[in-house]
């Protein structure tokens, strides 16, 4: 990731920077590091680890003077590369609107050779991709659950599925720091715990705003819990639900949508697609039953059988209230029996008060 390197800024970058910019031949003048002492070549090595530079240059005879900023990575919201971005990106479109405040001049983008680009006229990123062939393993579940049977490729396709995650979770990554904030955001991130909980309407009917608090509580004592296992970082997908898995033929597949980055909790993804063998099947029995239970055994067994990650049975927990959330919405599934989204809220309270996940009896959480 290009974001993530110390890029090696030289004074020819910053001069063919500041020309492109004024459009017209600029001299460096003097290169100081804001805060440190330090200069020139000096002072350029220290703006790797985040300390501004204070640049003097002549420009048309006229002396001028800027400072060249960079966020540095922290555990205060900057671990990822995406959020010194979206720092960059807020800092320059609100400075200027401040009395008082001191101007920002432009957006600046560093490249890994450190050349220096300006992008201020950009007014949104956008992502482009290749295009994936394939049908959605959601429409397997429905037509499963519509038949009320699976067929041996069914079972393969759910083999491949946990096999493909033991393999890519073997991959572990050193960073407690970005451990701890993939706690962080499981709980109290948009996309997480806090974020599903205040997005239930206030008069609720199914749940009441308590209990949605009490999941909220437990889980950030599970967060605490589990801030010493910064060995369990490992290589993630982060959204591996059936909508973002495409089947191409037989049980080969094809991904969409990796969400929150490239390292986090294996129970994340491995969470995410089983509660849907239970979904699915609650929606058809009212519990884990017939196809669906099969494929889940299945899924369990094949995982369990090419990573023996016996601890994850003791931290999945929160990962599982999470996408019960999810699956309990009625935003994004408003068709749900309250019934469904009941036994939905039950499998989330259950989970979280028992230390240990016992697959083989997950419809016992449901009571």
């Amino acid at each position: 990731m290009l974001a993530e390197m110390n890029s090696a800024l030289k004074e020819r970058h910053v001069a063919d920077y500041l020309s492109r910019l004024t459009q017209r031949p600029i001299q460096i003048e003097q290169i100081v590091e804001l805060g440190g002492g330090s200069e020139g070549a000096a002072a350029l090595k220290g703006f790797g680890y985040g300390r501004p530079l204070r640049i003097t240059y002549l420009d048309d005879g006229q002396r001028k003077e800027v400072v060249l900023r960079r966020v540095n990575r922290n555990g205060f919201g900057r671990e990822y590369a995406s959020d010194r971005t979206g720092e960059v990106w807020r800092d320059f479109h609100t400075f200027n609107h401040l009395p008082r405040h001191v101007r920002a001049e432009d957006m600046v983008m560093m490249d890994e050779d450190g050349r220096l680009q300006s992008i201020a006229q950009a007014q949104e990123l956008l992502l482009l991709t290749n295009y994936a062939p394939g049908r959605p393993y959601a429409e397997d579940l429905v037509r499963i659950g519509e038949e009320g049977s699976c067929n041996p490729l069914d079972v393969e396709r759910a083999k491949s599925l946990a096999a493909y995650l033991a393999d890519i979770h073997a991959v572990k990554h050193d960073d407690p720091l970005l451990w701890r904030r993939r706690l962080r955001d499981l709980v109290g991130n948009g996309e997480g715990i806090m974020g599903l909980t205040d997005s239930y309407p206030a008069d609720e009917s199914v749940i009441a705003a308590a209990d949605l608090q009490a999941i909220e509580e437990a889980a950030n004592r599970r967060r605490w819990q589990l801030k010493p296992l910064a060995h369990r970082l490992s290589q993630v997908h982060g959204d591996f639900h059936p909508f973002n898995i495409l089947f191409v033929e037989e049980a080969d597949f094809i991904l969409l949508d990796r969400s929150r980055g490239m390292w986090g909790e294996p129970a994340d993804d491995v969470s995410c697609l089983v509660i849907n063998y239970l979904f699915f099947s609650l929606q058809q029995d009212g519990r884990l039953t017939g196809p669906f239970e099969e494929l889940y055994t299945t899924f369990w067994e094949t995982y369990l059988n090419h990573n023996a990650d016996e601890e994850m049975l003791s931290v999945i927990a929160p990962w599982f209230a999470w996408r019960a959330l999810v699956l309990a919405s009625p935003q994004w599934y408003p068709t749900l029996t309250d019934d469904t989204r009941h036994k939905l809220f039950n499998f989330a309270r259950g989970v979280m008060a028992d230390t240990r996940f016992n697959w083989q009896e997950i419809n016992l959480y449901l009571s």
